[in-house]
């Protein structure tokens, strides 16, 4: 089985090619990390300058929370799909927020055993 770190910076490459993909556009960094049965993806430089714009105002700032969040959500399939190919485990839960300030995501995705418990990798 390929070690953390590789498995890590394979989820980082699917996700961001994922969200170029899915979401016509992608991060400006990606980092997954591996802990116990939770991959935690970091995803910094999200937002668009618009979306930021729109994040100034209060209103906006929920909006703009609520629909990219709801974007992530629709593309669960493929990302379930990412998860078990990469680590080869299935997904339990899967949880995210975008900050409107710093333009940071976080998923964190719950698996259904610990990633080192994973089907062995080629």
């Amino acid at each position: 089985m390929p070690k953390k770190g590789q498995l890590e910076m394979e989820l980082s490459a699917r996700i961001t090619q994922w969200e170029k993909e899915y979401l016509g556009r992608g991060s400006l960094t990606c980092k997954a990390d591996l802990l116990r049965d939770l991959a935690i993806v970091t995803l910094q430089g999200v937002l668009t300058p618009a979306e930021y714009e729109l994040a100034a105002k209060s209103a906006g700032r929920e909006q703009l929370k609520k629909y990219r969040n709801n974007l992530v959500e629709s593309g669960r399939p493929q990302l379930e799909a990412i998860v078990h190919d990469v680590l080869g485990r299935r997904l339990v839960s899967l949880h995210t927020d975008i900050s409107t300030k710093t333009g940071e995501r976080l998923i964190v995705f719950r698996l259904d055993a610990p990633w080192e418990n994973g089907i062995d990798k080629p």
